[in-house]
This record gives structure tokens, sequence and C-alpha cells, in this order.
């Protein structure tokens, strides 16, 4: 059973959220989804992931970010211009709101919540970052996740600031996605502070589970290898998958459920059910 809100974050922008096994919100454990670069809730495997942990006794929160570039059709992406207006700092914020939302009470009474985060590749980077800053986060996974935020060249970088945008074609949608240079701006003004990656993984003293597919060819598994170096290894997990992709070789839309898939859910419900 699933349930749907429209949240209003601090700056006035709408979450659209939908939320899995809200019989179990009282008295269990809860986990918050957080999407990648060019995904959304509604994506491939996330409606699947929200009723499988649903069904192990969880409460699940799955959203899109305020500027994911998705609007009234959850399918489609149709916002391109708050695509384009988007950046690191407003979604740590954003998931920093949700998370705040989900203690004091917005989905409804909690008794001693434990949280536990999961983000997928970008959304990977963005959870480690507000699970660093949010004392209210227990534990953290990343599937697939990025070790680093700026990924352009310089020559990309230059040209960026100079067009003032970059694109980025969707392979699926086909669409020309673009960022304003406000995106490399973030990275560049925040890269010491609140989007280092780097001190954020030195210093989560959280458990973290870091799930990566071994065939990943969009986020290479090296990616997974330097989160886990700089991890705190009493805290931390680093966990394999062979012969998987980036998203455990499933497609949107989802037409079957992989092993892969399976291994990914298996593990992180074992990982975040020993939750003190």
């Amino acid at each position: 059973m699933s349930q749907n809100y429209v949240f209003k974050t601090s700056e006035n922008n709408e979450i659209s959220i939908t939320t899995f096994g809200n019989q179990h919100l009282k008295s269990s454990k809860c986990i918050i989804y957080c999407h990648g670069f060019k995904g959304f809730k509604d994506w491939g495997f996330v409606p699947y992931m929200g009723k499988y942990f649903a069904e192990h006794g969880y409460f699940v929160i799955t959203f899109n970010f305020s500027h994911n570039g998705i609007g009234k059709n959850p399918l489609e992406f149709t916002e391109l211009d708050k695509f384009a207006e988007n950046t690191f700092s407003l979604e740590v914020s954003e998931l920093n709101e949700i998370i705040n939302a989900l203690s004091d009470g917005y989905f409804g009474n909690i008794i001693n919540p434990k949280i536990g985060i999961i983000g997928h590749s970008r959304g990977g980077a963005v959870a480690l970052l507000a699970s660093y800053l949010n004392d209210k986060v227990n534990a953290l996974v990343t599937w697939s996740s990025i070790s680093k935020l700026d990924r352009y060249s310089e020559r990309q970088k230059k040209e960026w600031l100079s067009k003032g945008y970059f694109e980025a074609v969707n392979s699926r949608t086909h669409q020309v996605m673009r960022m304003d240079k406000t995106l490399l701006e973030d990275i560049i003004k925040n890269k010491n502070g609140l989007l280092n990656i780097e001190k954020a993984a030195k210093n989560l003293k959280k458990p973290w589970l870091i799930v990566h597919g071994e065939q990943d060819l969009t986020v290479k598994p090296g990616e997974a290898g330097q989160l886990y170096e700089w991890s705190d290894k009493n805290f931390t997990e680093l966990y394999l998958i062979p012969s998987a992709g980036h998203t455990f070789n499933i497609s949107h839309p989802m037409e079957k459920v992989s092993e892969p898939l399976n291994k990914v859910l298996g593990k992180t419900e074992k990982f975040i059910e020993k939750i003190k």
C-alpha cells in the first residue's frame, strides 16, 4: 500500500513523495531513498524497492527532488527549466528537510525513530553528505555512488562557464538536458565545505554499506573503492556484485527483477535490519 504527498520546502519548492508501508510507521525502522542524476521516484526498480522493504516491515519514503525535471507527469521530464537550475547544495538541503520532516512527525508519529538513507549514483553522494550533516540518520547505504562531484575536464568547465550552460543528452528519452553554470559554481564554491565528499566519508562514523556492480560502466567500481578507502572501516562495508551494471541490470520500465537487484535488496535489508 502506497500513499502520495506533496511536500513544500522552506524555499517554497514542491517535492512529490510516495511512501510505502505506512502501517509500519509508528514503531519500525524508516528508509528514505534518494534518486540520482536523470532519476526519479517512479523509475525502474524504485517502486519495486519501496514495496520490497514495506513487505519486510519498513516505512519507506521515495521522492523527486524539486528540480529533477519531473513535473505533473510522474514519468516524463517536462520541467527542463528547473532541471537546468538544480544544484547539489539544493538537493542536500531538500534531503535534510525530508529527514527532519519524518523525525518531526510530518508523516505521522514515530516511536524512537531509526532512519536509514539509501542513495543511488549521484544520489549516493547527496545521501552521504546529508547523512554526515544530520544526526537523525542512523545508517547509510550507497548504491553505485559517485565519489566526486567535479566530473568534467578543464576544457568542458571553461566552456560551461563561458556559455552559461552545459548540455547532456538523456540516452533513454533522447532529450537534451541543460545544466546552468550555477551547478558548476556550486561545486567549485562548496568543494571544501558542504560538498566535500572526502571529508564526509572520513568523518561519517555511522554504519555505511557501499554497494557497486563490478560491470558498472557509468560509475566505475573504482569510485566505490575510493569511498571505502576514505571511510572508517569500523563502520563501513564494501559489497561488490559480479556481472552487475550501474542499475543492477534493470532498465526503465522494469520488465522483470534481475538477480543482481535481488542481491542488492537482500544485502541492504540485512544491513539496515541491524541498526540499533
